[in-house]
């Protein structure tokens, strides 16, 4: 989404940073079109209207929405065919009507933040200064809510069940998430190989739909 003035989800500024984003990839079509975040400036409706033209023009091929309620999403059924929010063993709110919602009429969903900015990871500590460099370090805001000994315990629980299937923390998290309907993809962001192996890792760790209900009772 661009800085400045140039913001929001207007019918103009859709149908202007689609074209935009046409001419520098080269393409004549996207396959998804999806929305950053809610526009309170502009009614859902001429947000709606503008992204089905797009798709009844051959220009995009299905609309997605993030970082949003099922209040919208309701509003939105029909154009939305994807979800993208932050969704994780720590971030569940997702399960309480957004989930249901996209089960319920086939819709995607793909997490977000899937491992809490680290913490699914066990690189947080209770008795451990956060690493230089790491976001607990640089931009500690939106995650010290799980500085708690409830959850410093559930992550070391986390951390032996791992063990006992043979993978580190992160990618038992990661497995969590592609046990859930209806997650059929999570955004990682590694910023280097070596991070991505745990998505991958967890693309071979089946768990049951008891060890599954046992993850998530761990962190309440």
């Amino acid at each position: 989404m661009d800085r400045g003035e140039d913001s929001g989800l207007a019918p103009e500024r859709i149908r202007r940073q689609l074209e935009s984003s046409l001419r520098r990839l080269g393409v004549e079509r996207v396959q998804m079109y999806l929305t950053h975040a809610p526009d309170p400036d502009t009614p859902l409706a001429e947000t709606l209207g503008a992204m089905d033209e797009l798709v009844a023009a051959g220009k995009v091929g299905a609309v997605g929405a993030s970082n949003i309620d099922a209040a919208i999403l309701a509003d939105g059924l029909g154009t939305y065919c994807w979800v993208q929010n932050s969704y994780s063993l720590l971030d569940r709110e997702a399960e309480e009507e957004v989930l249901p919602l996209c089960a319920e009429h086939g819709l995607g969903f793909t997490p977000f933040s899937p491992l809490a900015g680290g913490w699914l990871t066990g690189k947080y500590r209770r008795d451990a200064a956060p690493e230089p460099g790491s976001r607990m370090s640089m931009r500690p805001e939106p995650y010290l809510h799980l500085q708690d000994e409830r959850i410093y315990d559930a992550l070391d629980e986390l951390g032996e069940r791992a063990a006992a299937h043979g993978v580190d923390s992160a990618t038992l998290a990661l497995a969590w998430l592609f046990a859930q309907s209806p997650v059929t993809a999570v955004i990682v962001g590694p910023r280097r190989p070596e991070h991505l192996e745990p998505a991958l890792r967890a693309l071979d760790v089946p768990l049951t739909e008891a060890e599954t209900a046992q993850l998530a009772e761990i962190f309440g």
